[in-house]
C-alpha cells in the first residue's frame, strides 16, 4: 500500500503560461520525498502554453486538496488570469491554509491580484517590476525573494533556484543540495547578459521593444486591479 504524500504541491497553469516558469519547479518538486504534484486549472481539458507546448491538468480547482505549497507560473496569460474572478477566487481559498503561498516570474502579479502580496516584498519579471509596485508590494530585485511564507521567483529561469528554496524550506537544505546535483544544475550563462543590471541599455531596450505589445496590455489590466484592490 502507497504511503500517503506529505507534501502537496499545486501549480496552477492557465493558457498561454510561459511553460518554464512551471516546468522549471516542476523539475525539482518531482525529485522531493514524499510529494504530490498536482497540475491545477478548472478542468481537466489540454492548456496550451505561450510556446505551443500542451500540457494536461490533473486535478481541478473543485477537487483541490489543501496545498503546503500553492504555486502560480508566469506568461503572457497572466493578463487575463488578472481579472478571472474564478481563478482569483481559487487562489485566495488555497492562500489561507497553505503553508507556502508563491509564484515565478509574472505570476507575481496575479498573485497580488488576488490581494496576496500586499504587504510582502516579492520578485517578478524585470520588465514587469514597476507594475508589481503599483499593486502594492515591495518589489525585490533578488532571483528569489523570501518573505515569511511567500516565496517568489523572478523571471522564467528563476523558478529552478525558486523551486530549490522551496524543497529546502520543507526538505530541508540537504535534500535541496541533493536535488540540484542530481539535476547537474550548475549554470554558466554564455553570455552576461541575464539581468538588466548587467545587459546594458541597449539590450534592454530591443528586450523591451519586443515585449512592448504585452508590457502595454498588462500595464492597462495593472492599472485596474490597482484601482478595484485600492491602492
Amino acid at each position: 500500500m502507497t504511503n500517503p504524500a506529505k507534501y502537496h504541491i499545486g501549480l496552477v497553469i492557465f493558457p498561454a503560461m510561459t511553460q518554464l516558469d512551471m516546468t522549471g519547479p516542476y523539475q525539482v518538486f518531482a525529485l522531493m520525498p514524499e510529494t504530490c504534484i498536482h497540475l491545477l486549472w478548472k478542468n481537466l481539458q489540454p492548456v496550451t502554453s505561450n510556446e505551443g507546448m500542451t500540457i494536461l491538468p490533473t486535478t481541478t480547482f473543485d477537487n483541490c486538496p489543501s496545498l503546503d505549497v500553492l504555486c502560480v507560473p508566469g506568461g503572457p496569460g497572466q493578463v487575463e488570469m488578472m481579472r478571472d474572478t474564478e481563478v482569483l477566487n481559487f487562489l485566495q481559498q488555497q492562500g489561507k491554509t497553505a503553508k507556502y503561498t508563491t509564484s515565478v516570474c509574472t505570476g507575481s502579479l496575479i498573485l497580488a491580484a488576488a490581494g496576496l502580496l500586499q504587504g510582502y516584498r516579492a520578485a517578478c519579471h524585470w520588465a514587469f517590476r514597476d507594475q508589481l509596485a503599483m499593486l502594492g508590494v515591495e518589489v525585490g530585485t533578488e532571483r528569489v525573494v523570501v518573505d515569511r511564507d511567500r516565496i517568489t521567483g523572478g523571471g522564467v529561469t528563476a523558478g529552478i533556484d525558486f523551486g530549490l528554496i522551496v524543497a529546502a524550506h520543507l526538505c530541508g537544505e540537504e535534500t535541496a543540495k541533493l536535488i540540484q546535483l542530481l539535476l547537474e544544475y550548475n549554470p554558466a550563462p554564455p553570455f552576461n547578459v541575464g539581468s538588466p543590471e548587467n545587459a546594458g541599455e541597449a539590450l534592454v531596450e530591443q528586450v523591451k521593444k519586443v515585449g512592448e505589445q504585452l508590457i502595454k496590455v498588462s500595464l492597462a489590466q495593472t492599472k485596474q486591479t490597482a484601482k478595484l484592490l485600492g491602492v
